[in-house]
């Protein structure tokens, strides 16, 4: 039998290591700041790039895509490689995967804190870097299948089965939900409207969790967890199963982010089925990578890579118990739009993808530098100031839920709300916050523990070279099953079969949901009362997507007792027809705004956004001086609604080519208001008197456009109009 020799790279598995310690530091500082700011709103007071809202999709970003995605890379480098006896395919595809991604990364860094957004959770960057992003992920995939098809092992490893399951659905879930009509080379709308929009991204949303944080790293527990114990993995037949219910189940589920919401009840209770489910195979899988340490546990007790990778299933195990709890009606009632999702998602991250990250790395380094980690005891003071981290964030983070849920809920004997208040709330659970500051700060101090630990491990090791390998070359079979192989033994070796499989069983969920939503109109009904969006109000909603408020801020009243009590008539399907991007929210830090139009004054307003607390003591929310003092760029606003055009919205050329002189006398309405004001009056001559030459009329700057479209905001209906609701 021949026996070939080769090379493993190395060098592109450093790189990507390199890149995972530098952004998992950036992204994690980063949240560290938020948090503070939840304490200290006004820490950055005045600069719109360090503002909470332009902020906290950059946090999310980095630790996603930058940190754990970086991560991801370079465990799939070094395994696949290994798994499959061969060096990758192409060193230059391999390259540009890991140029063209850090690329990215910067792009998301700066056009993110400038206001470049979609508001999509976790799809927040405009189109041109959709497209970086599709493109390098593409690379990514050729180089791994190419290098599958060169391949000198026989069989594919399960590991690979979750490498091959991840790269074609994060591939389908981004290109899917970022169809986007440009405006201009950095600004878009979604092709989808209000509730179809709201599927789509929760659908994406929710599988870039499964396929982007979870597959992935399933892939990595089945090499890495094994490798670490010198243990096998426990059951082969487990692992079966744990793949494909996982990959079929998974993609159903997203619906349950939108419960008691508009979203038509069918796909609410599919999703919910089918989240309910998914707690057998991701239970299965948690099973699989503990019981591989069976035999092993003394090891555990002295390995700070077994250490950090048993919290990090354990974390798995616990997030996948929650999430399926999550989805059943009567909890997500209390959960939905808490600080108990916020407790939820980190434990997922900080435990699950940060500890197993970490345990690579430990891994790792060594064996590239072909030296000893410096300090072990200090990987040990890593783990555990770490776990420390964990369990004082998340703790009071679910204790903060819990209060909002019920504070929120109760009602006085007469029936009013006893906490009537929005901010009674937020006062209630600001000793949380800083527990949760503290639990980051620990977190943070044993990364850079990690920091300071691998510097001095490289500079003790060898240069990364490329390691000598040999295999012998893979011989052919038949293509048929051969005698006594099984089905699934057989379909290992067929690694296009295998690919097709996968996609046809993440294809299934998607489009039993997401086509009769979008293909079938009267599943959506309409409401004759609601409009378009006057020009004005569509740039201030720009304005607000620019700013983040949709971070803070949901619109979406359900259908409770307490919401209607307190925000007003709960929101129906028919009012978000013309809404592209959806702006429903994920979280409640400030009320909901759907009603909030004709609640308040201009004035109001104006000065809420100029010092929340004026208006709202107690509150947390930070200044946004700046639209008080920008001007309003009206250059693109008939290019948008000729895009909104395109995309359905019933905007006349007539609209269209009046545009300018509708904005200047809506403009011009809002700032007789406020000068009816006696001190806003006050304030505006002082400001025109220091303004000299350059200054702005109040009609022509942001704060105005953003006025009107706060003050047209569920302004549409009153409960008398849903008589006229119509199926088209």
């Amino acid at each position: 039998m021949e026996v070939q020799q080769f090379y493993y790279d190395n060098k592109i598995v450093k790189k990507f290591l390199y890149a995972t310690i530098v952004f998992g530091v950036v992204g994690m500082v980063v949240g560290l700041l938020l948090a503070f700011m939840f304490l200290f709103p006004n820490l950055t007071d005045g600069i719109s790039w360090l503002s909470f809202g332009r902020l906290r999709p950059l946090h999310t970003n980095a630790v996603i895509f930058a940190f754990v995605g970086n991560a991801m890379f370079a465990g799939i480098y070094y395994s696949l490689q290994r798994l499959l006896k061969t060096r990758m395919a192409s060193d230059l595809l391999s390259n540009i995967n890991f140029w063209g991604w850090q690329l990215i990364i910067v792009a998301a860094a700066i056009s993110l804190p400038l206001g470049y957004t979609t508001s999509k959770e976790y799809a927040e960057l405009e189109w041109p870097i959709d497209i970086a992003i599709a493109l390098v992920w593409v690379v990514f995939g050729v180089n791994m299948i190419w290098t599958i098809l060169k391949r000198r092992q026989r069989h594919l490893y399960v590991a690979v089965w979750f490498y091959l399951a991840t790269f074609v659905t994060v591939a389908v879930l981004h290109i899917f939900n970022s169809f986007e009509l440009p405006v201009s080379a950095m600004k878009s709308y979604s092709v989808y409207a209000g509730v179809q929009d709201a599927l789509v991204q929760w659908w994406y949303g929710h599988n870039a969790v499964a396929f982007f944080l979870t597959t992935p790293f399933l892939g990595l527990m089945y090499y890495y967890v094994p490798k670490a114990a010198n243990r096998p993995v426990y059951s082969y037949r487990l692992s079966i199963v744990h793949f494909w219910s996982l990959i079929f189940i998974y993609i159903w589920a997203g619906p349950h982010h939108l419960l008691y919401t508009a979203l038509p009840e069918w796909a609410q209770n599919l999703g919910v089925a089918f989240s309910v489910m998914l707690i057998m195979p991701s239970w299965g899988g948690m099973i699989n990578g503990l019981l591989t340490l069976r035999g092993a546990w003394d090891k555990v007790r002295t390995d700070p890579v077994l250490k950090f990778m048993v919290v990090a299933i354990t974390g798995y195990g616990m997030a996948t118990f929650e999430g399926p709890m999550l989805s059943l009606k009567n909890v997500n009632a209390i959960g939905h739009f808490t600080d108990w999702i916020i407790a939820h998602v980190h434990v997922g991250a900080l435990a699950w993808n940060g500890f197993m990250a970490f345990g690579i790395i430990y891994y790792l380094i060594p064996r590239l530098m072909k030296t000893k980690l410096y300090s072990v005891g200090l990987a040990n003071f890593h783990f555990w100031i770490g776990t420390l981290g964990i369990i004082i964030y998340a703790l009071p983070m679910y204790v903060a839920g819990f209060t909002q849920a019920s504070m929120w809920k109760q009602f006085n004997p007469d029936g009013t709300l006893v906490y009537g208040n929005f901010l009674e709330t937020v006062s209630e659970i600001i000793p949380m916050y800083w527990m949760r500051a503290i639990g980051g700060t620990l977190y943070i101090t044993g990364l850079l523990v990690l920091v300071y630990n691998i510097v001095l491990t490289v500079k003790n090791g060898s240069k990364v070279e490329d390691e000598l390998a040999e295999a012998p070359a893979l011989q052919r079979v038949a293509k048929g099953r051969v005698a006594g192989e099984g089905w699934h033994t057989w379909l290992e070796r067929k690694p296009i079969k295998l690919t097709i499989y996968a996609t046809v069983a993440i294809l299934i969920g998607g489009i039993v949901q997401i086509i009769p939503t979008i293909m079938v109109k009267s599943n959506i009904p309409t409401i004759s009362s609601v409009q378009p969006y006057t020009p004005l109000e569509l740039e201030g909603r720009d304005i607000y997507i620019r700013e983040g408020c949709v971070g803070c801020h949901s619109q979406m009243i359900r259908p409770f007792r307490s919401e209607v009590e307190r925000y007003g008539e709960y929101s129906k399907a028919g009012e978000y027809v013309y809404d592209h991007p959806f702006l429903w929210g994920s979280k409640r830090t400030g009320p909901d705004l759907h009603r909030v139009g004709g609640k308040y004054s201009d004035n109001w307003h104006l000065n809420h956004m100029y010092d929340p607390q004026s208006t709202s003591s107690g509150s947390i929310m930070p200044a946004y001086q700046w639209l008080i003092r920008n001007e309003l760029d009206k250059s693109q606003t008939e290019a948008k609604m000729e895009v909104m055009v395109t995309l359905g919205v019933p905007y006349t050329e007539e609209d269209i080519a009046n545009a300018q002189q509708h904005m200047l006398e809506q403009g011009t309405q809002i700032e007789k208001n406020l000068y009816s004001d006696p001190d806003f009056a006050e304030t505006y001559e002082a400001d025109k008197e220091a303004g000299g030459a350059d200054f702005i009329e109040m009609r022509n700057r942001e704060i105005v456009a953003l006025i009107a479209y706060l003050q047209r905001l569920g302004t549409d209906i009153k409960v008398n109009d849903l008589e006229t609701t119509t199926q088209n």
